[in-house]
Parts: C-alpha cells; structure tokens; sequence
C-alpha cells in the first residue's frame, strides 16, 4: 500500500491537475511539483489568471464560443465574412481554425456530436440553435467542419437534412491526403477518400 508523502492541499492539487486532458496521475504529480516550486513565478500568477476566468470567462451566446464577452469577439467582429457558418464539434477547433487563419467567417460549435450509444442526442447539441440563425435569412453558406469519424459524419448528415427546408449551401471539409504526407503511411480508409475526392491538376 502507497503511502501519502505529501499533505492534503498538495494531493487534492494533484487530483484536480490529473482531471486536465493529456495528465494522468504521474504528469500531474510533475506538474504540481514544478508549480509549488517556481509559486511566485507560475504558480501564483496562474492562481490570478484562474480566478479571473472563473468570474469572467463564459460561453458566446450566439456561436458557443468561449470569451469574456457575449456575443463574443468573432461574432461582433464586422471584417468576417457575415454569410459563411462554419459548424465545428468543439471550441478547440475553432481555435484550430483560427491559428491556421484559413477562412475568416462567423462559427457555431455543436458541443459535441451525436451518439446514440452514448444517449448524445440532437437535443444535447446546439443544432437548434444553427438551425435558428440559419432561418435568418443573411447566411449563405454553412461549412460543416466535423470530424472524419463515424459519429461526425452522421452529425453533418442530420444537420444537412435540418438545412434542408432553407436556401444555404451545405459543404464539408474535404478529407484526404495531407500536405506532407506519404501514401506508405496512410490508412486505407483516408486513401480511399483522397481518391473519391480526387481534383483537376
């Protein structure tokens, strides 16, 4: 049997840091063992950053995203192209989008995508509220940006049939090779894909 080799406040430290993504027990006994020793330089500061997330940080809205004002900076923002939605699963791919800087439109996150294994239904997302901004009228294209999994493409299929009714165009990221790639290292399935969606040279 293990032995506690630190006080209360430091193990509930570790439990709390072992709940982020990408820490398991150890990484997280790292981590709060590198925050306690450099508390005036990470660990106090993140304290204060924390705090004020707590009090100000929370969800747009309008599109689901996260930010200290709501409606939040990407949907107040008059330079974006008003008529494009891009739909993404998560608010982590909306910032992947924007570091990548590859379109500059509106944005809705669904929270998630459905599964019916897991009881995710499309009233547990926020495909209603799509729905919604769509029926509008001032949108003209929605860009389905899910990912390639089952579950996602089952998700932009049922949205596709929610946007059905309106006059909106309805596309998808299109899959395939990356830019870098070996086909030696590929898998079937995005080879496939890549050959299905293949493009005048």
């Amino acid at each position: 049997m293990s032995r506690s080799v630190t006080g209360p406040e430091i193990e509930r430290l570790i439990q709390l840091l072992a709940k982020l993504p990408g820490l398991g027990p150890r990484s997280a006994r790292r981590a709060a063992l590198h925050l306690i020793k450099k508390k005036d330089q990470v660990l106090k500061p993140l304290s204060d950053a924390m705090s004020v997330a707590v009090d100000k940080v929370s969800e747009c809205s309008t599109c689901g995203n996260v930010d200290t004002s709501d409606p939040c900076t990407i949907c107040t923002d008059p330079r974006r192209e008003q008529g494009v939605i891009v739909v993404v699963e998560d608010v982590s791919d909306l910032w992947a989008l924007e570091r990548a800087a590859a379109i500059n439109a509106q944005y809705h996150v669904l929270g998630g995508v459905l599964s019916p294994l897991d009881g995710i239904t499309p009233d547990d997302l926020s495909i209603g509220r799509l729905v919604d901004r769509i029926a509008g009228g001032a949108v003209s294209e929605v860009i389905l940006a899910v990912n390639a999994t089952v579950e996602g493409q089952t998700t932009a299929h049922y949205i596709t049939d929610q946007l059905s009714a309106h006059d909106v165009k309805v596309s998808r990221l299109a899959h395939g090779v990356p830019v870098g790639g070996e086909l030696d290292y590929l898998d079937e399935g995005t080879l496939a894909q890549a050959i299905r969606a293949r493009t005048n040279f």
